[in-house]
């Protein structure tokens, strides 16, 4: 069992910047692949961004160029940096990670963007 606690969240105007961080329980050679997936008042859950053990990176069309993505020196935690925030962006963020036999979820942060 994989347990992920997320950080970060809170509100902020557009334009502004926040940065989630996750950290997961297992030790990072059991994780492939740790990310960040978001869901917005009543839409269903989606991707944001994903970073494999190797480093690749990939992201969702509408966050590439203002969000990065990045792991922890340790491996198990991992960072979302979003700039240029807009309120299409508000949603609950939950921080994702994949093992070789399950995926795990966090219990999400709020990000919320508004003036």
């Amino acid at each position: 069992q994989v347990q992920l606690v997320e950080s970060g969240g809170g509100l902020v105007q557009p334009g502004g910047s926040l940065r989630l961080s996750c950290v997961a329980s297992a030790s990072a050679f059991s994780i492939h692949v740790m990310g960040w997936y978001r869901q917005a008042p009543g839409k269903g859950r989606e991707l944001v961004a994903t970073i494999t053990s190797g480093g690749v990176k990939n992201y969702a069309d509408s966050v590439k160029g203002r969000f990065t993505i990045s792991r922890g020196g340790a491996k198990n935690t991992v960072y979302l940096q979003m700039n240029s925030l807009n309120p299409e962006d508000t949603a609950v963020y939950y921080c994702y990670a994949l093992t070789g036999a399950h995926g795990y979820w966090g219990q999400g942060t709020q990000v919320t963007v508004s003036s």
